[in-house]
């Protein structure tokens, strides 16, 4: 530390006894240390902090700089561009599909019977109906079957009857699967004929 400031001081001291009387001079020396100055602590952490702060900027300028090298063989000469603008392809207007009008069922015929006759049902009904309770009992045999077969019930198949004749549809990994099910439906009884319209993946 140092010092730079001394102040002296002098202090008379008048001492009086009975016997005599004595003057003592006193002088001290002050030393105040300078505390305007920077210390040495101080001083070593402005040196750092000023090393990093160089350091930070050096090292941002070399990372913003283009690689001259590198750039200067892989990019050839650029040619001057002529930007050409093609004019904008107009409109077209937009097309208008229409689709035919749904295709409706024709009414259905209701016959009466005359006013006189009598009331029997013509034959042909009774056949109608002995066929619609003939195509549900061979429906309701082969869902049975196909829900109760581990085989089948897992793929899904399904199965339409009409007029005895069962349609099958349906995907299965193998054609022996196909045949098997179409085996299957023909052993039930009332079946005529089988449509096997199941795919083969």
């Amino acid at each position: 530390m140092s010092y730079d400031e001394e102040q002296a001081r002098k202090s008379r001291v008048v001492v009086e006894t009975p016997n005599e009387r004595r003057e003592v001079v006193q002088s001290q020396a002050v030393r105040t240390p300078d505390r305007s100055g920077i210390s040495a602590g101080m001083v070593g952490v402005l040196v750092v902090v000023a090393i990093a702060l160089i350091t930070m900027l050096v090292l941002f300028w070399m990372s913003s700089q283009p690689n001259t090298t590198d750039t200067a063989s892989t990019v050839a000469p650029q040619q001057p561009t002529t930007v050409v603008q093609q004019p904008a392809p107009a409109q077209q207007p937009p097309v208008i599909i229409q689709q035919p009008a749904p295709v409706t069922q024709p009414a259905p015929v209701i016959v009466t019977p005359p006013a006189g006759g009598t009331t029997s049902a013509p034959p042909a009904t009774t056949e109608t109906q002995s066929s619609v309770s003939l195509d549900t009992n061979i429906q309701t045999q082969i869902d049975k079957r196909l829900t109760n077969d581990p085989t089948f019930s897992s793929l899904g198949i399904t199965a339409t009857v009409l007029d005895g004749k069962v349609t099958l549809l349906g995907t299965v990994k193998t054609q022996d699967l196909k045949d098997a099910a179409e085996r299957m439906v023909k052993q039930i009884k009332g079946v005529k004929s089988v449509d096997n319209q199941i795919t083969v993946l």
